[in-house]
């Protein structure tokens, strides 16, 4: 795939990795639709030439059919979409409350389905485009406190990975990007960690959990680093699906293929102690 005249369209693409994806295939030369549920959060990407900043709010299925037809009218095509809006829950799940859940499902599976569903006509009618779903390293490595939104991005892994046989055929490719930790607001603004049930018999447990891994994030890669994938896995050409992002994604990811389960999941335990986050992790996000 060549850049020339070339469109991608972004979900999420407000901060983080959105954002320094919007801003890598611009300066690449591409036609960039950005998206995001407030336009106004586009910070500097409006003013850059080739690129369409829309409102696109993956729970609001309207605007996503809104969006993609007010790109093409503007751009001609998409060639490129990136599915990478979503954030995290966190939490024991016991203290998490149906309403958390059912969100959660809605933004990182079912709107990255209706994104999907949306543009699939238009590459179906070029025979032609690329789906890059961006999923996470704990989609084949789960983590504690994460079981829901574990349970996304392994629904958003096993999706993707069926979409495969379906749309080879119709000549769309489609990739799987597993970030680790990335420096971004996914601990922040971007997660959910209320605890809505009262339960609290989980507290210490989870005090002590998020303590280390609240350290990971500013030492893990950068959103540029994880653009650069996103980028290379949508020009690459090859049939190869699954693009993890840093060096804790790639080696969490062999470990868990080479280990046994038994051995594996006692040395996440271990990993996520503070002692020895502070003798181990240190070397993973630096």
């Amino acid at each position: 795939m060549t850049d020339k005249q070339k469109t991608v369209l972004i979900t999420g693409a407000s901060s983080g990795i959105g954002y320094a994806t919007a801003q890598l295939f611009q300066k690449k030369g591409w036609n960039v639709v950005a998206t995001m549920r407030k336009p106004d959060d586009a910070k500097g990407l409006a003013s850059l030439p080739g690129v369409l900043v829309l409102r696109l709010d993956v729970n609001d299925r309207g605007s996503i059919y809104s969006a993609v037809q007010e790109a093409i009218k503007e751009f001609g095509a998409i060639d490129v979409l990136v599915n990478n809006a979503g954030y995290g829950l966190m939490g024991a799940f016991e203290t998490l409350s149906e309403e958390q859940i059912i969100r959660q499902f809605d933004t990182n599976v079912f709107g990255l389905m209706e994104t999907c569903r949306a543009v699939l006509p238009h590459f179906r009618e070029r025979k032609a485009g690329m789906l890059v779903n961006v999923a996470s390293m704990v989609g084949r490595v789960p983590l504690p406190l994460y079981s829901v939104y574990n349970a996304s991005k392994w629904a958003v892994e096993g999706f993707t990975e069926g979409l495969v046989y379906e749309l080879a055929p119709l000549g769309i490719g489609i990739k799987i990007i597993e970030p680790g930790a990335v420096n971004t607001a996914f601990f922040g603004r971007s997660s959910d960690r209320d605890n809505s049930t009262g339960v609290s018999s989980y507290d210490d447990y989870a005090r002590e959990q998020f303590g280390v891994m609240d350290k990971t994030g500013p030492g893990g890669s950068t959103p540029k680093q994880a653009a650069e994938v996103i980028y290379r896995a949508s020009i690459d050409g090859s049939s190869r699906l699954r693009y993890s992002v840093g060096v804790d994604a790639r080696m969490l990811l062999l470990a868990r293929r080479l280990m046994p389960e038994t051995l594996f999941r006692s040395m996440i335990r271990m990993s996520l102690s503070d002692k020895a986050f502070n003798s181990v992790g240190k070397l993973l996000y630096k």
